[in-house]
């Protein structure tokens, strides 16, 4: 054979890194938590992922992607006289209301020499699993039929591995069954639901080119104007080397059971099957409890079978798709002899395994991981499942691995974005005091205390503040300008109050219309100097904090989106409150003794 193509990327799935918004939905949705957060960056970690594209299907913005081939099988077939399509079963749920030999057609008109049904393969692979559970003993046997499957226990089962049925999967059996008819120099190009049969086809280059997607195929199509319901068929178009019987069935959770059936229930064996990657791990649980007799588990990573594979683009109902697949398999022919043939085709393989090695961290490592986090007690782990991991303790040992960053943890970040904002206001040398719908106060500085008098700064030290506090009673005389700020939106709302023998200047500011209003409060009977230091000391104190709540802010994204508000509107408010005789306070006013 020719050397393999060699894709531009190493693995199927990978991350368009500058498309990534590290919302973490990717890291809940993976049934195997194969993604590894670098630098807010969520990539796939090779090394522990099954390919079920599972985050593929979730990404809200599609950084996630399947690794695009199609200018591989374009070269293929620049390079090779004969290439064969091996097209997979679930082409029927697909392409709907589509003859198979207008699409036989289309798929021609693409450049390929032949097309042949995946199905056949999964026949010849029926009738190795109906032999071998006829003249095998007890045990359990479960299908090698999903790639995901093979991957998920391979690498997170390794202990059921001598349970997989020792036969080449029904695309792979499918390839040597065409090399054996057309002869080793084809080329042969697979096309399906599936992103873990390219897997397959890197895995065993001898057997299988290249492995395209049904969205690999309709972009194809479309790229070159083909229209396959406008295709009018020949005699040429035809499935080779001849047409697929039950195999057909394969794509629909059940489908191999159905198949080997036909050729005679084996006696005494029973038969389950499984499909869904939660569904399937429950399963593989506690099989070594299970009584000394002949089980057979089919197992799809898919729910409902290959037809919801990850890269269909119809989106039906099952049951509709179970029965498009049931109708065209009962129209293909005769159902099969009920003996078992002599197999023609070697179809024997051993999976290998390859574990992914899970570490026990002790209690000493795990409080350490969670205090980066901001969990120093039981009742901090909130398990709330923002970071994309089930426990807190699941995120601790994430970090410990790398695999994770601190600012994953929504509940911690906004408790560091709260006290920078709650340090920014309790620095600056002014009042400064925020009030909620009901007019009371969600936080203040001491130096709002100081500038109402009274008693307000006693009330303070006890509670430093003043969070519930109905603003009405500590300053009757403000009361009003701030219910204005919630009636109506205000960018700034300035006056002079007198209160008792002095004049205060209150600036009030919207930051979330009829929900939260701020303000900021000046003496302006006292020294204007004095003024003109206050101001330079809150300029210093906004540009050294401002920046670091803001980036806090920004990676909180919407849970802080009102502490980023609220801190905008502060800073940019005090920045622009006027001086005793109008304008901007200014170095030149102070020298004047205004």
């Amino acid at each position: 054979m020719d050397d393999p193509l060699i894709p531009l990327f190493r693995t199927p799935i990978y991350t368009e890194k500058a498309r990534c918004q590290d919302c973490y939905k990717c890291v809940r949705a993976c049934p195997v938590k194969a993604i590894k957060v670098v630098e807010d960056s969520a990539t796939v970690m090779a090394e522990r992922c099954v390919y079920c594209g599972t985050c593929v299907n979730v990404c809200p913005v599609g950084a996630k992607k399947v690794r695009d081939d199609l200018e591989l099988a374009r070269r293929l077939l620049r390079r090779k006289e004969r290439v064969v399509l091996s097209l997979a079963p679930s082409f029927v749920t697909e392409f709907p209301g589509l003859e198979p030999r207008q699409l036989i057609h289309a798929l021609r008109n693409l450049g390929f020499w032949a097309v042949s049904e995946t199905a056949l393969g999964a026949q010849a692979v029926s009738s190795a699993c109906a032999l071998a559970l006829e003249k095998g003993g007890p045990g359990v046997h479960v299908s090698t039929a999903c790639p995901t499957v093979v991957e998920l226990i391979r690498r997170y089962h390794v202990e059921q591995l001598p349970l997989l049925t020792p036969l080449l999967s029904p695309l792979l059996a499918h390839c040597k069954l065409l090399r054996q008819e057309y002869g080793e120099d084809i080329g042969i190009v697979f096309v399906g639901p599936c992103i873990a049969k390219k897997l397959e086809a890197d895995g065993r280059p001898d057997l299988l080119n290249l492995a395209l997607t049904f969205a690999d195929l309709h972009r194809w199509l479309e790229e070159e104007g083909v229209d396959p319901a406008a295709c009018e068929p020949t005699e040429l178009d035809r499935f080779q080397p001849t047409l697929a019987r039950d195999g057909a069935l394969y794509p629909a959770d059940g489908g191999m059971t159905r198949s080997i059936a036909q050729r005679g229930r084996p006696e005494g064996v029973t038969f389950m099957a499984f499909s869904g990657i939660h569904s399937l791990q429950g399963a593989l649980a506690g099989l070594k409890e299970i009584p000394d007799q002949k089980l057979f588990l089919e197992l799809l990573a898919c729910e409902g079978g290959c037809v919801n594979g990850p890269q269909v683009r119809r989106t039906c109902g099952t049951a509709l798709k179970w029965m498009q697949v049931m109708g065209y398999a009962a129209g293909t022919g005769e159902s099969v002899p009920t003996a078992v043939p002599a197999l023609e085709l070697d179809l024997r393989a051993e999976a290998t395994a390859d574990p992914v090695v899970h570490v026990a961290y002790d209690a000493e490592r795990i409080q350490g991981a969670l205090r980066r986090v901001g969990k120093t007690l039981p009742e901090d782990e909130l398990n709330c499942g923002g970071c994309g991991y089930d426990t807190c303790r699941n995120l601790a040992e994430a970090l410990l691995e790398e695999r994770a960053e601190p600012n994953m943890c929504v509940s911690y970040m906004r408790k560091l974005a709260m006290n920078k904002a709650n340090t920014l206001i309790r620095s600056m040398p002014a009042g400064v005091v925020l009030v909620d719908e009901n007019l009371h106060v969600i936080e203040c500085n001491r130096r709002f205390a100081e500038t109402l008098g009274g008693d307000t700064p006693d009330v303070f030290d006890v509670k430093p503040g003043l969070g519930g506090a109905d603003l009405g009673r500590l300053a009757p005389e403000l009361k009003g300008f701030f219910a204005r700020g919630l009636e109506k939106e205000v960018s700034a709302l300035r006056r002079e109050v007198q209160v008792g023998d002095r004049i205060l200047r209150l600036t009030v500011f919207t930051i979330e219309a009829g929900r939260l209003v701020g303000g900021v409060l000046q003496d302006i009977t006292e020294p204007a100097v004095q003024r003109e230091q206050v101001l330079q000391q809150a300029q210093e104190v906004i540009r050294k904090n401002v920046a670091t709540v803001q980036k806090i802010a920004f990676l909180l994204g919407e849970n802080a989106a009102e502490t980023e508000m609220m801190l905008e509107s502060l800073s940019s408010s005090f920045r622009n409150t006027p001086s005793p005789l109008g304008g901007p306070a200014s170095s030149e006013d102070a020298r004047r003794g205004n």
